[in-house]
């Protein structure tokens, strides 16, 4: 199901990022430019359909730049009106569980953005299943601020402790600047076989 849905677009990007309403201006801006390089870049923006704060902003960007978006937004969200509508194709699922399963299939690469604890347990869930070969798509955090400083040290902490190995910790890619995280996100170079003589 995964690589079905993947392969609609020529390259999709899972965003996760702050959903609450008060984050600072400059994480605002920050989702927009993040929309925008996606945009640029021709990809697709893969979100969790919701339109209002940073989620609601990435997708702004997104289409700003003229980029396809795919919102995913369960129906309990959808009935307090948090839902975006001007997505071009808004899938909507009975449960959160299903919401990130088809936010998954449907994603190339994930992304995630400054955000609260459910941009925290989005990140886990994707960045822990690469690390058991559940898939092989980019895993990236983009941080230009430390906003996620704490939370990687106490990860780095886990493997000095040893409830954690390095090479999992190690996959995650953790950027501080936009072109660098989209570029983390970007697909792997095709192997062109050498030619026969």
């Amino acid at each position: 199901m995964g690589a079905e849905h993947a392969g609609r677009d020529p390259h999709a990007v899972c965003v996760y990022c702050g959903s609450s309403d008060g984050v600072p201006r400059r994480y605002l801006d920050l989702a927009v430019e993040v929309g925008r390089e996606i945009a640029a870049r021709g990809w697709s923006l893969v979100s969790g359909g919701g339109r209002t704060s940073m989620m609601g902003a990435v997708a702004i960007g997104a289409r700003e730049g003229g980029a396809r978006t795919i919102g995913v937004i369960p129906q309990s969200m959808v009935e307090r009106e948090w839902a975006d509508h001007d997505s071009d194709e808004l899938l909507i699922t009975e449960t959160m569980r299903e919401r990130k399963a088809l936010m998954e299939a449907h994603a190339n690469a994930f992304l995630a953005l400054p955000g609260g604890i459910g941009t925290c347990e989005e990140l886990f869930e994707v960045w822990s299943a690469g690390a058991l070969d559940l898939h092989a798509k980019p895993v990236v955090l983009l941080d230009p601020d430390g906003h996620w400083t704490g939370l990687l040290d106490w990860v780095g902490e886990l493997a000095a402790k040893g409830f954690a190995s390095r090479s999992p910790l190690d996959r995650l890619v953790v950027a501080t600047d936009v072109r660098s995280a989209l570029d983390a996100c970007a697909p792997a170079p095709v192997a062109v076989p050498p030619s026969v003589a």
